[in-house]
């Protein structure tokens, strides 16, 4: 009964099912706090600002599809670190034709994940640029002019509103828009970005990992096929030297 767990457990692929792990923790946290700010973004821009941009629909789908996609390629990898792990690897990878298989599937693999991978990384610096304005924002709302209920000023961002923005528009006056602005968007948002940034860290590491990880299945598959070239070639060297002995007697 041990022998058999022994065995069993020889054939996970920690390493690679730690990346999952991570992956997936990573893309839900992102989907859900990325969704969630594009949602107060868009009543904050709607409420206060007057401006309606049908594009944020589109990113909030996306955040859900990022999601499915990256959740299916974190098992697929997965399941080629199972077919390169301990025992498994000898019965799958017998053949020749299975070798070449395993390492074209570990070469797609890490190619798809290091293109991810900068897509990720262009993703983080996005959300710090966007945490930074945010912070900005808060930091606004703190200063005293606005404790002493004057306006909120942006005018001189309007290179961020779109083109025909009116000007009084771009300026926060009213309390009740102010405590729209300050309590319940910007400080709300900045918190989900803020978790965003991390999650998206977190998916970085992981396709790192990933990548890590299938190098070393690629080395396994091409090793176990030396290996088993090797094992063939002893194998006739054996029968050569049974026949020379029988050819004697």
């Amino acid at each position: 009964m041990r022998s058999r767990c022994d065995e069993c457990m020889a054939r996970v692929p920690y390493a690679t099912f730690i990346a999952t792990i991570m992956c997936i923790i990573g893309v839900g946290v992102f989907c859900a706090t990325m969704y969630r700010g594009a949602t107060l973004s868009a009543l904050m821009l709607d409420e206060v600002f007057h401006l309606r941009l049908s594009w944020l629909e589109a990113v909030q789908t996306s955040f859900v599809i990022i999601g499915a996609v990256m959740g299916a390629l974190g098992l697929m990898i997965l399941f080629v670190g199972f077919l390169a792990t301990g025992a498994t690897r000898h019965r799958v990878y017998r053949a020749w034709s299975a070798r070449v298989g395993g390492r074209i599937s570990c070469a797609v693999f890490m190619s798809i994940t290091y293109v991810l991978q900068l897509g990720w990384i262009v993703m983080f610096i996005f959300l710090i640029i966007v945490t930074v304005f945010y912070t900005i924002f808060w930091a606004l709302c703190s200063s005293d002019r606005v404790q002493n209920k004057q306006c909120i000023d942006f005018t001189q961002f309007d290179f961020m509103f779109p083109k025909g923005t009116r000007r009084e528009d771009m300026e926060v006056c009213h309390p009740q828009e102010i405590k729209l602005f300050c309590k319940d968007y910007v400080e709300k948002a900045e918190v989900m970005f803020i978790l965003a940034s991390f999650a998206c860290m977190l998916v970085i590491l992981s396709l790192v990992h990933y990548l890590m990880c299938l190098s070393a299945n690629y080395a396994h598959i091409r090793d176990h096929e030396k290996l088993q070239e090797l094992q063939e070639l002893q194998n006739l060297t054996d029968l050569e030297g049974l026949t020379e002995s029988k050819d004697r007697f």
